[in-house]
């Protein structure tokens, strides 16, 4: 493995409050202080003039869909887009089919990762089995298997009782539990954020309340189990409020926003597009407001992008039937850096460190620094080159993105993972870890 030497970038590492112009040196799939005027001379040399380098992007909320629906996505084409989005971490979501409750499903994605991903993938497991909200899964052995967290993803457990003992066995794993937050008896048939503009539109309305609900019946257990709960993709000012109450207590939760939910409102909604229907749904300006805020006053954790393909037969089908979710990870930087940093006057630092250092910490992950002696995955970005996106001619299997043919402003130009160049030029240049 050859010596690479990143020249001439704006380095910014969270981890180490580092933001200003240097170098980066890799040794052996390694971050180092630096290199010999030897191994300098021998190295390949990245010039980053007129980009940032940071820590690879880390993303703890994807669907890749293999095993059973590799029609919309592959582990290996999933990881394509990450590496096209600077992502070198990403944790993938269970509900495969069959469901990754069991310790042989969790060796089918490791295996499948190590064979064809170019990004670095962690297995999350199923919090029931089958994903049916009636019988625990096996969490010891998911947790030998090499699962990072437990979670039922967009099927919410909806007995307590069951969340309650999901939590204390969770708790004596060491794992977090990551739920997708929604009652189900409040959204039958929903399909859209309930309000003005579903009823415009006559479509059945998902309320805030179904969201709210949840959120507080988890900060209940977590409060009551002590167990860490990680609460995903939230879209409600109600929620956020919950939550930033619930952190002043000192309970153990977390909490992500997507970049969709930050940049979108429901309006998005009135043409019908089925590129714009998800779960949790976009809600108002309001909501869009408050997740800002908590993103801002440390209530939100992180940003994930809950990376969901569906393939254009799926989407294009009447409002009511078509699936939920978009993919995201090719455009989750751009969108974030234009709602946060241009429009809400972010630090550009503090974005890095939501999309790396304080994702990784969430699931102590290896990943979201540049220390020495940390695998060497690093992301290079120009935060002011103007683009548009292709969905068509990205590098996922599907195509559900409202960007698609929107121009962005900020784009990954080079991603490194174990100090391999697996994305430069504006494709994948290099097959498997």
């Amino acid at each position: 493995m050859s010596n690479l030497w990143i020249t001439n970038a704006r380095v910014i590492d969270p981890a180490a409050q580092r933001d200003g112009a240097g170098g980066i040196f890799i040794r052996d799939g390694k971050l180092v202080a630096s290199l010999s005027a030897a191994q300098k001379k021998r190295a390949r040399k990245i010039d980053a003039r007129g980009l940032v380098a940071c820590p690879g992007l880390v993303d703890i909320h994807v669907h890749f869909r293999e095993p059973g629906q590799t029609h919309k996505e592959t582990i290996a084409t999933g990881s394509h887009c990450a590496a096209a989005g600077g992502f070198t971490t990403v944790v993938c979501m269970p509900n495969t089919v069959p469901p990754a409750d069991n310790a042989g499903t969790i060796q089918y994605i490791n295996d499948a990762a190590e064979r064809g991903a170019v990004v670095r993938v962690y297995p999350t497991g199923c919090i029931t089995v089958g994903m049916k909200g009636q019988a625990l899964a096996p969490f010891g052995s998911l947790k030998r298997a090499g699962v990072v967290a437990i979670t039922d993803d967009g099927d919410c457990v909806q007995s307590n009782e069951l969340m309650r003992r999901a939590l204390e066995y969770a708790k004596m794993f060491d794992l977090p539990i990551m739920d997708h937050c929604q009652d189900a008896a409040m959204t039958v048939g929903a399909v859209m954020n309930e309000g003005v503009m579903s009823t415009r539109l006559g479509l059945r309305g998902w309320p805030h309340a179904a969201e709210d609900i949840i959120v507080a019946r988890n900060v209940i257990l977590s409060e009551c189990t002590g167990a860490h709960v990680h609460l995903q993709h939230i879209t409600s000012r109600f929620s956020v409020d919950i939550i930033r109450r619930a952190k002043a207590r000192g309970v153990r939760v977390t909490a992500e926003a997507t970049p969709h939910h930050l940049a979108l409102t429901e309006d998005a909604l009135a043409g019908y597009d089925t590129n714009f229907k998800m779960n949790p749904p976009l809600r108002t300006e309001a909501d869009r407001r408050a997740l800002i805020a908590g993103l801002r006053d440390g209530t939100l954790d992180i940003i994930a992008t809950d990376h969901a393909p569906h393939t254009p037969d799926e989407k294009d089908r009447e409002f009511d039937h078509a699936p939920n979710g978009i993919i995201g990870l090719e455009t989750a930087l751009a969108v974030s850096l234009d709602v946060l940093v241009r429009r809400s006057r972010f630090k550009l630092p503090t974005v890095v460190d939501l999309l790396t250092r304080k994702a990784a910490d969430i699931l102590k992950l290896p990943a979201g620094t540049l220390a020495p002696g940390a695998a060497a995955d690093v992301c290079l970005f120009d935060p002011e080159e103007k683009w548009t996106y292709n969905a068509k001619a990205g590098c996922s299997k599907s195509i559900n993105s409202p960007w698609h043919g929107q121009s962005l402003t900020g784009r990954v130009k080079t991603t490194i993972v174990g100090g391999r160049v697996v994305f430069a030029g504006g494709k994948i240049v290099a097959e498997g870890r």
